[in-house]
């Protein structure tokens, strides 16, 4: 198996989660870190890629092993903002090739002729590795834009927040930008069509072990065809990215939920989280309580009902509630994801 590099990595994929090496994410968490990202990182990898990018021209020239390295010194940097981006900085890529690339490449005489040639196999991959590099950062910035753009006009309106919903305000917004697209660009047709490589295999369930899940192993040449494909697959699965309505930053809304604020601690607060200082939610909620309150309610409700029924005893009865306000407690102080406290509430 092929280790990940930067224009070729794999991921899986299955029904709620994309799994980068073994590590799970909630459908769209990924897209929703890309968002959060300071654009001043952004700012950086480019100032790093340009000044990479004429030491290419220049090892093309002369052809030496000092401008091998000279052209490894400039690339290096860069590699050191990108592999900490959202996706990178949780796969397991190819350091060492990365790292060495260019006195890696200039010692293979073959490969090195391949790359020279011009119109072949080695050179247009060659040309491609640049070129990707060259617009790394506009694409991100375009992916940026578009996605918040379509969050923000066609996503944010709506009174709810489910698979259903969610697929007719895509379906508003293709036909907006189909029509926009016929009047502006006749000659290109508006579709989110991206190429991946995608076969199927079973792996382990994190959740239960001995059970085997069936997943699609995907392998993409893009990180933003990665981030649409992930964002998209998210509204499938009823998540979205959203932006809190107090701090400003992203955080994922997931299904069954339909909270306007994040669970990170507030902009001059030590303790309290947005949804802390966010109290007034009975917009969203008529019963005036926050999600974890509503789901501490239903495990209230549950386990109450087992008690009565003669299912558990007294003291099982004082135990379970006792552990579901420990974690009504750490989701309120935003010490759980909507995702970790969804899964404890359901433990119960």
């Amino acid at each position: 198996m092929s280790q990940n590099t930067f224009d070729r990595f794999t991921v899986l994929f299955t029904k709620e989660k994309v799994f980068l090496g073994e590590k799970p994410f909630p459908l769209g968490q990924l897209t929703t870190d890309l968002l959060n990202l300071d654009e001043r990182v952004l700012d950086e990898i480019e100032e790093r890629i340009n000044i990479f990018l004429p030491t290419v021209q220049t090892l093309l020239r002369e052809k030496t092993d000092n401008a091998a390295h000279m052209a490894q010194e400039n690339l290096n940097p860069v590699w050191n903002l990108i592999f900490e981006l959202p996706v990178y900085r949780d796969i397991k890529m190819d350091i060492k090739t990365s790292y060495n690339l260019f006195p890696i490449l200039l010692s293979d005489q073959d490969k090195w002729n391949k790359v020279l040639e011009v119109g072949s196999e080695g050179n247009q991959m060659f040309e491609k590795f640049v070129s990707s590099l060259k617009n790394f950062t506009e694409s991100l910035r375009s992916f940026r834009r578009q996605i918040e753009g379509m969050l923000k006009f066609y996503f944010e309106p709506l009174a709810r927040h489910n698979q259903e919903t969610y697929a007719e305000a895509f379906a508003e917004y293709f036909s907006s930008m189909r029509s926009a697209g016929e009047l502006f660009f006749p000659d290109e047709e508006f579709e989110q069509s991206y190429p991946a490589r995608i076969c199927f295999v079973p792996i382990a369930n994190p959740a239960e072990q001995r059970k085997p899940l069936l997943a699609e192993k995907t392998e993409f040449r893009y990180l933003i065809h990665f981030l649409y494909t992930e964002f998209y697959r998210g509204l499938t699965a009823g998540n979205m990215p959203r932006k809190c309505h107090n701090c400003g930053r992203y955080f994922l809304l997931t299904e069954g939920y339909n909270t306007c604020y994040c669970n990170n601690i507030a902009p001059g607060e030590t303790e309290r989280t947005c949804r802390k200082v966010g109290a007034h939610r009975k917009a969203n909620h008529p019963t005036g309580l926050s999600p974890a309150q509503m789901e501490y309610r239903k495990v209230y409700n549950r386990l109450k009902a087992r008690k009565q029924r003669g299912k558990i005893s007294s003291d099982e009865w004082n135990n379970a509630v006792a552990q579901a306000q420990e974690v009504l407690m750490q989701a309120e102080q935003g010490k759980l994801s909507d995702e970790e406290m969804r899964k404890k509430f359901i433990s119960f």
